[in-house]
């Protein structure tokens, strides 16, 4: 076959398609100045992930028109960056209606209340910080004297967590950990419950779970608490049940997940029992190649019924850092 007959048979269309209804590929014209409304709405056209942020925004959007009760679930270096600050917005405003998070996101929600973490570097040499007392989280620093201040401030709500126990008579859980972090974090001169998103989750009624709560320092700490006191028990069936019912008296909802991990897979499992979330929307750099739950994406989640297969959904292919902020901007903090 000759190459003129090879190209017109590679470009022998059968069934010509007419492309004319979908939107052009069209990015923010920056000649004309800046315009933030203007400029989200390109997200959308501009193709990439960028188009997937601007169908997150839409979606978010729906959520909050329809009153939908939204359930965010997040990973711990959330609160470990400026994501904090974020989170607890959507707390005091009552964006959000559930939370779940690893026990490292609520370890540093109240160690954040009175010590600030820094911006590090990504590269720092592991040796030199550990002989100076720094702990290193991706490029953010925090130091051992944090986890040390830590220790007396959880070891008091565990003891506030205790004689609620015993006055009513029913298990702590990790939801009630969170609760009475919340209200401890506001009740202390020393800290600062502006930016504490346990504290306004606390002062809004708004329930924190996090069923991995122990695997961090709370957990350490835990561990010589329940030595002293071994009728010191952390129930967290009895959390599972709370919020099993709370969907299961929903009639529609929706799910934003900032990464994976636990948080992620315990918002989702929950939704089980009704079928599965009616919107959803993730973000995360994970991809599903390795079968992990944590790049799991919203097809495998709809075999599980964690997804109603008609829902509509958005990944995000991005550090969450980056598109949460944006999300928020466009959506929750718009009228502000």
């Amino acid at each position: 076959m000759d190459k003129k007959s090879y190209n017109k048979k590679l470009y022998q269309i059968k069934k010509p398609v007419d492309l004319s209804k979908f939107p052009e590929i069209k990015g923010y014209d920056f000649e004309k100045g800046f315009d933030l409304n203007k400029f989200i709405q390109s997200l959308s056209t501009s193709g990439i992930q960028a188009a997937n942020l601007g169908s997150a925004i839409s979606l978010v959007n729906i959520m909050r028109r329809e009153k939908i009760p939204i359930f965010l679930s997040f990973t711990a270096n959330m609160i470990s960056s400026g994501m904090r600050d974020i989170i607890a917005y959507l707390a005091k405003n009552k964006h959000v209606a559930v939370l779940c998070t690893s026990g490292g996101g609520v370890e540093e929600d109240a160690i954040k209340a009175h010590m600030p973490f820094r911006v590090g570097d990504f590269n720092a040499k592991g040796e030199p910080l550990f002989e100076s007392g720094v702990g290193r989280i991706g490029n953010i620093f925090t130091t051992y004297e944090h986890y040390s201040y830590f220790e007396f401030f959880i070891r008091e709500v565990f003891e506030e967590s205790l004689k609620q126990q015993k006055k009513d008579k029913l298990p702590i859980t990790p939801s009630k950990i969170c609760r009475m972090m919340g209200k401890v974090i506001g009740e202390k001169k020393e800290y600062n419950e502006k930016n504490s998103y346990l504290y306004w989750a606390y002062k809004n009624n708004i329930p924190i779970y996090s069923p991995g709560i122990i695997d961090g320092a709370i957990g350490d700490i835990a561990y010589y608490f329940r030595k002293i006191h071994p009728e010191f028990i952390i129930d967290t069936v009895a959390d599972h049940l709370q919020l099993i019912d709370y969907v299961l008296n929903c009639d529609k909802t929706a799910g934003m997940i900032l990464g994976g991990g636990i948080s992620k897979h315990y918002m989702l499992n929950a939704q089980i029992f009704r079928e599965g979330f009616d919107y959803s929307v993730y973000i995360s750099t994970a991809t599903e190649h390795d079968a992990s739950d944590s790049g799991g994406n919203q097809e495998e989640a709809i075999t599980w019924a964690k997804i109603k297969p008609n829902a509509p959904r958005a990944k995000v292919y991005s550090e969450a850092s980056i598109a949460f902020p944006l999300l928020v901007a466009a959506t929750f903090a718009k009228e502000k």
